[in-house]
């Protein structure tokens, strides 16, 4: 079977997995299971807490210890398991317990997968660049079909999403064992250093100032990410409660409108190549900074009637936000670090975005949310929620041109020329 559709398939089920449950969990939380709020932020905090540890533990094990392609199959499975345990949770507590045990095996695999694709277009002569974004749109894709599956068959309150994603993880992991091998590399690395037998090299990365800035915005526009996942369809499923707003589409069925976001990453995952190639990797991380400006503001003035189109265009300009920094991100981390690390220094960087940016942004936003924008009656101002996080947004692409003073080295250079 061809290489690139084997990739394709795997990125098809990677994002499925996320987009049956990710952005319908709140809904499934309040109008389901009628639980408060007080303890939802920190549902969402589990996929920051996870990704603290396990993206860069699970990056040490595959570049020592086992085939990157084996290990991503365990997590899946795993992760299949606890899916299908959630609906039975009835305890807000417990259910929290569970849904970061899930994290904990799903989080990791997000580099994983770029672990094992990279490693497979290699072997294949692939260029990763140029053909690698190409393969990673179905996994925007399968976010799409998760969405629409989940919202035509009105499953956004139901326990049915987590049936669904359980299903499709169990598939997965058992796929996984039929993908080319990516085996450890650091194995063979002789005279290794204290450092490197404990499979910690990856981090000396944070010695070089070009990474320690990279790493340090990864969990900025981490932040920024959480925030559009936790509220982005919690916001337009609260028109409902205004008489003129309850019967627009939007309204009726919001996760498909939010999933134009995800139409739109097919589009900018294609021209990647070309703003790199065009920009360079510091403009491109610049542009995805101004698009979160963007997104949030646009957020801010919209409504699902005579405003639907700055709903929707928000959604187009979250391709840009979301792409031109996690994809050309990825690509960075690739070009800039030795092959015996490239597996840890992914999960590093995966650590640093859903990690600690998605810990610090759910909580830091709760917070706020809570504090200043919570009504007596509890709804939210949601105008005021959306400004600050677009104030947020433009404070960061004001400070980083300045600090990230980075140009092309020879290996970028050479990557994007061939793309």
């Amino acid at each position: 079977m061809n290489i690139k559709f084997r990739l394709i398939l795997m990125n098809f089920m990677q994002f499925f997995i996320w987009g049956a449950w990710l952005l319908t969990i709140g809904v499934y939380w309040f109008q389901n299971k009628q639980w408060s709020g007080e303890h939802f932020g920190a549902i969402f905090s589990t996929m920051g807490i996870s990704a603290i540890f396990m993206p860069a533990l699970t990056g040490i094990i595959a570049d020592r210890f086992i085939n990157a392609e084996k290990l991503y199959g365990m997590m899946h499975i795993l992760g299949a398991l606890t899916l299908f345990s959630l609906p039975l949770v009835n305890n807000p507590t417990t259910f929290f317990w569970v849904i970061l045990l899930n994290m904990v095996f799903y989080m990791p695999t997000l580099s994983l997968s770029i672990t094992v694709a990279y490693a497979a277009l290699k072997t294949s002569n692939k260029d990763i660049v140029k053909d690698y974004p190409p393969i990673r749109i179905w996994g925007t894709i399968g976010f799409i079909a998760a969405l629409w599956t989940v919202s035509i068959t009105h499953n956004e309150t139901s326990a049915n999403q987590f049936y669904i994603a359980s299903a499709m993880s169990l598939t997965l992991g058992l796929y996984s064992f039929t993908l080319p091998k990516a085996p450890p590399l650091l194995s063979k690395v002789t005279n290794k250093s204290f450092v490197e037998l404990l499979g910690l090299k990856a981090f000396t990365l944070f010695k070089t100032s070009k990474f320690a800035i990279f790493f340090a915005f990864s969990l900025l526009l981490g932040a920024a990410l959480q925030l559009t996942n936790a509220y982005g369809d919690t916001y337009i499923h609260d028109f409902a409660r205004i008489a003129s707003y309850k019967d627009t589409i939007a309204v009726r069925y919001p996760a498909i409108i939010m999933s134009i976001s995800q139409i739109s990453e097919t589009l900018f995952i294609l021209a990647i190549p070309f703003f790199l190639r065009k920009f360079g990797i510091k403009y491109v991380m610049l542009f995805s900074m101004l698009a979160w400006v963007l997104r949030f503001g646009l957020f801010a003035f919209g409504d699902p009637a005579g405003g639907l189109w700055m709903i929707v265009l928000s959604c187009i300009v979250y391709g840009m936000a979301f792409d031109f920094f996690n994809i050309s991100g990825s690509l960075f981390v690739e070009t800039q670090t030795t092959p015996e690390i490239r597996g840890s220094a992914q999960g590093l960087f995966m650590m640093m975005v859903n990690g600690f940016g998605a810990f610090f942004g759910s909580i830091a936003s709760g917070m706020i949310i809570d504090k200043f924008f919570t009504m007596p009656d509890h709804s939210k101002n949601w105008h005021g929620i959306w400004l600050t996080f677009a104030a947020y947004a433009l404070v960061i692409a004001i400070i980083f041109p300045f600090v990230f003073r980075y140009k092309h080295n020879a290996a970028l250079k050479h990557a994007i020329a061939h793309a």
